[in-house]
Order: structure tokens, then sequence, then C-alpha cells
């Protein structure tokens, strides 16, 4: 790869700090007891409420209709994903420094396949949040679950509730298009390159050899 496309590579890899910097999900709450709304964040290593009591207000409101408290500390994947993309930011200076084209091909598989466990994981936390409740809740309405939406609204009795990617998710997918950038660059110069070589031994084999005619 070129020096370009090696940094290219290494700022697709360090755009990855933002999620440490920044939650990667949002999840708001509005309901007529909070006008105002109510919601949580979800960072790389925890989940925080947007305001100071928003996380036990919202552990308050689930306690009626039956849903488990959400505790942070409890949560596995909250220990694994720090480590996993310190990984790929590791991983992606590598193949920077190593200028493969081939490597940043296999760092985007593993990242895009990590994207996609993450987000069915999330999935299924919600729906075990959402769907195993406590059959002695105050509040029990037969047949109703309460799972949030992954993307988007949904309506949950008289709460409305808005699940959305926040500024982390959007610095991972900004290194996903610039890693990606970089690979097709990198594909490019290589066409231009092998292109160049073969013009050259083409008009290489062309020229007559002046010795030869000299000889003749």
């Amino acid at each position: 790869m070129t020096r370009q496309n090696k940094i290219l590579m290494a700022i697709a890899a360090l755009m990855l700090v933002g999620v440490y910097l920044f939650p990667i999900w949002s999840i708001s709450l509005e309901a007529p007891q909070y006008p105002e709304g109510i919601g949580l964040n979800i960072w790389v290593d925890t989940i925080e409420g947007k305001q100071p009591q928003d996380l036990q207000n919202i552990n308050g409101l689930n306690h009626y209709i039956g849903m488990k408290p959400i505790t942070p500390e409890s949560i596995p994947e909250l220990q694994i994903m720090p480590p996993l993309f310190l990984l790929l930011i590791l991983g992606g200076l590598a193949v920077a420094g190593w200028g493969s084209r081939k490597w940043i091909m296999v760092w985007l598989i593993l990242f895009v396949a990590l994207a996609i466990v993450g987000l069915a994981d999330f999935w299924l936390w919600e729906y075990d949040y959402g769907h195993n409740l406590d059959p002695n809740a105050p509040i029990k309405i037969p047949g109703m679950s309460y799972q949030p939406p992954l993307i988007g609204t949904k309506q949950l009795l008289n709460m409305r509730t808005t699940s959305m990617p926040h500024i982390g998710f959007i610095f991972a997918l900004i290194s996903m298009g610039l890693a990606g950038l970089t690979w097709w660059r990198a594909g490019k110069a290589n066409i231009s390159k092998s292109t160049e070589e073969k013009t050259a031994t083409s008009e290489k084999k062309g020229q007559v050899n002046p010795n030869t005619l000299a000889g003749a």
C-alpha cells in the first residue's frame, strides 16, 4: 500500500477510540409522569441514565410491570466489549503498518461480524428484559410484552420508547467506511501499477535492438 493508504487505515483504526469516549446506543422513554423524558445511554462498558436519576426511575417503572432491574455490572457483554474494541484498534494499526490489502478485508470482515453479533445480542437482551416478566408483578396484562425496539420507536402502554444509535456507533461506522475506502484505493493503485508494468513490458518488447541491426 502507499503511504497515504497506510495513514488512512491507521485513522480508520483510531476512529474506534470514539466508542470509549461517547455512548454507543441510546434508549429514550416519554410518559405522562415524565413529560421531560427519561432515558439510558449504553456505553462500551456500562449503562447510565441520561440524567442522574434516570436509571433508578426506569428500574422503578420496570418493577411495576415485572421487568428485571437493569444492573450494568451483571451484564457480561459490558465486560467483553472494551477488550474486543481494543483488539480491533491494535489489529487495524498492525494492518496499516504491514500495508497488506488482503488483511484490510480480513479486518473489515471481523469488524462487521462482531457488529452483527453485537446487534443480535442486544436484541436478545431486550427480548429477555421485555418478555421474562415476574408473574407476581403489580401490573399484569395477559399477552403483553415490553421489549423496546432495536431501532426506532414503539408504544409500550403509556410509554413511547425510542431506541437509536449514539455518537460512539457513528464513530464505528466511520471506521468501517474509512477501512473500506482504503481497501478500494489500494486495489485501484494495484490495477494502475499492473497496467503500467504491462505497458512498459509491451513497449520494451516492441523496441528493436540496435546491435542486431548493426550486425545485419
